[in-house]
């Protein structure tokens, strides 16, 4: 048999090697931002257009590459982080997969300019799948700007993965967001499409939060800080009364690099308990800093998974820290028996000598005197007396003058006390007549606060009254919406809601079949969103977290213009307002769901393809006998 291993071609390999580094557009971005951020850049240009599948473009102010090294750098296991293996367990930089250039330049058409300081002229590189075209000599300025154009050209199948242009323009938002956070002290601009998205100056990291998530966010922020061997831990976490039901705006750091962890997620919801909403997820922006030692970055390909050498610790660490920050900022009630803040002594009255009281007693007071007319001098040291004189009881005649006269008056009226009717409750034979009337006539029943029984023709019908509610909205709001025949309410006081910039330009992409639905929108500006009429079966306290509701539901895949996305905007509504399992339904709420429900056009299940109803016939449950 003959040899059946062989080596792959280089060019073969490196797309195998893209596969694991570049998923999306979103991955380049991320990979050429930390290189800038390596080459120690004071300010970074991010420019995008139609959502990176034409181009990406990085352009940075930092220390830029030699002509040897901006060739070098688009080779495989090429890099300038590490020298051995035990360099790999303690970096301080953002990668080492050799610059990540190699796997980028294998599916794109790559042009490289550089400069350092020291050079009079830079080096273009040009470079498609892997081979390069062309090296010159190029008049540039210090630093590196690299452009990656048209991704996938030479992997069609790849490329018709992607997702629509609003889907992946929002994971090139997130990752500029991971990056941008961790390094406030770097400028960042970015430009889509020739407008710009971003511009963030070089501040702090409060700063940094409030530039990217809108100026309404600085009031939600409660700020953390402990410093103990172990970690030191820095940064904000939200207001309970703030918290959303996406989890957007939740972020860890550690050492300066963008992380997800399930079981530090865990400590900070610990830290909340009893303080959040049902099904609310508190906002936080949490550096922590630790021994290089101590971490393992290199258990997942893009390094956003790090396993820590003792996590037990961190996570106490993490949860008390903000529990004390919550405690401290009167966020949380606090129960300390210790002191009492309110007997404190004042700053001002702190080094002072005390000072006995003043005991004044008026020598000539006597309650039994005759009323004393007070000195009409005004000055301080006149004294007013109050009047103990008691009333003579003799005069308890006077209380009683002029009754008779009206007595009299009252009886020369033509006033016949036998001709009034007094209200009395009409005597019946049934003491519970009403309801034995209201049990005959009762045609469904409420199981549970959950389901709805009725009866048919052949058995009866178990309800689910959430699932049901679900079906009906849906079919109502997608009639309104195809039709633009929504009723709307006005609102006395136009309503103002605070979203981010990409959240508000998702809403935009939904705001005409928003405003058919029956929503209308004022003036909207950067972070804010105005509403001056809402459908009528939303009640204006629904409004916020409807809109979150459907921001969560939209944010992962946005479909494209047409039916689809109708579909989706009704679908995530009618969730939103569906009723509750728990919330008792009147007699008529029961009657009204179930005919209802079985008026839909397709009443059997969900707008998701779970069942609304099941049947029992008579035959099934005289089995059960």
């Amino acid at each position: 048999m003959s040899d059946i291993i062989q080596l792959l071609p280089d060019h073969v390999a490196n797309q195998i090697a893209a596969g694991e580094v570049v998923q999306r557009p979103a991955s380049v971005v991320k990979e050429l931002l930390e290189n800038a951020i390596d080459a120690q850049s004071s300010y970074i240009k991010l420019i995008i257009k139609e959502a990176g599948k034409t181009l990406i473009q990085v352009i940075d102010d930092g220390v830029g590459m030699s002509v040897t090294d901006a060739r070098l750098s688009f080779e495989r296991h090429a890099t300038s982080k590490i020298k051995s293996a035990e360099d790999l367990f303690h970096l301080d930089t953002k990668g080492f997969r050799g610059e990540a250039l190699a796997s980028i330049a294998a599916i794109a058409h790559v042009e490289l300019k550089t400069k350092q300081e020291k050079d009079e002229t830079g080096t273009e590189i040009k470079i498609e799948g892997s081979k390069v075209t062309s090296q010159e000599v190029c008049a540039t300025p210090k630093g590196t700007a690299i452009s990656v154009k048209n991704l996938f050209y030479n992997i069609p199948a790849r490329r018709n993965f992607l997702k629509s242009n609003a889907v992946e323009l929002r994971h090139i938002i997130d990752e500029f967001h991971r990056v941008s956070m961790a390094h406030p002290s770097i400028r960042f601009d970015m430009y889509h499409n020739g407008s710009e998205i971003f511009n963030l100056p070089i501040s702090n990291h409060r700063q940094r939060i409030v530039n990217i998530f809108g100026g309404k966010t600085n009031e939600k922020l409660v700020p953390i800080e402990e410093e103990t061997d172990l970690v030191t831990i820095s940064g904000f976490v939200g207001k309970p009364e703030y918290a959303k039901r996406s989890r957007g705006e939740q972020f860890f750091f550690v050492n300066n690099r963008f992380i997800k962890s399930g079981y530090l997620n865990h400590a900070v919801n610990a830290a909340f308990e009893g303080l959040l909403k049902d099904k609310s997820n508190p906002s936080y922006f949490i550096y922590l800093e630790v021994d290089p030692m101590s971490i393992d970055i290199n258990i997942h390909p893009t390094k956003t998974e790090i396993k820590f050498e003792d996590e037990h610790a961190l996570y106490a660490m993490l949860r008390a820290t903000i529990k004390h920050s919550l405690g401290q900022f009167n966020v949380a009630p606090v129960l300390d028996f210790n002191r009492d803040a309110s007997m404190d002594t004042p700053y001002e009255f702190k080094g002072k000598e005390a000072q006995a009281p003043i005991i004044e007693v008026d020598r000539s007071f006597n309650p039994f005197t005759e009323e004393k007319v007070p000195s009409s001098s005004g000055s301080s040291s006149s004294k007013q007396y109050t009047s103990f004189k008691k009333e003579s009881a003799g005069d308890w005649e006077n209380l009683y003058a002029g009754l008779e006269s009206e007595v009299s008056k009252l009886n020369t009226k033509d006033t016949e006390f036998s001709s009034i009717e007094f209200e009395s409750a009409e005597v019946t034979g049934e003491l519970f007549e009403d309801e034995k009337k209201d049990l005959g006539q009762q045609t469904t029943y409420q199981l549970k606060r959950k389901y709805i029984v009725t009866t048919i023709k052949s058995g009866m019908v178990v309800i689910h009254q959430h699932r049901a509610h679900q079906r009906i909205l849906y079919e109502e709001l997608l009639r309104n919406i195809t039709m633009a025949s929504a009723a709307s309410q006005q609102l006395l006081f136009p309503l103002k809601i605070s979203f981010s910039k990409q959240e508000v330009a998702l809403l935009e992409t939904v705001k005409e079949q928003l405003e058919n639905a029956g929503f209308v929108f004022g003036d909207s500006s950067l972070g804010e969103i105005e509403i001056n009429a809402i459908p009528s079966a939303v009640q204006e306290k629904e409004v916020a977290v409807l809109l979150e509701q459907l921001l969560s539901d939209l944010e992962n895949e946005v479909p494209e213009s047409g039916f689809s996305q109708t579909d989706a905007l009704a679908k995530s509504i009618a969730r939103s307002l569906a009723i509750r399992t728990g919330v008792e339904l009147a007699q008529e709420q029961q009657q009204y769901m179930a005919n209802s429900l079985f008026a839909c056009t397709e009443p059997t299940v969900t707008p998701d393809n779970k069942p609304t109803f099941i049947t029992l016939t008579v035959d099934e449950i005289d089995k059960k006998f």
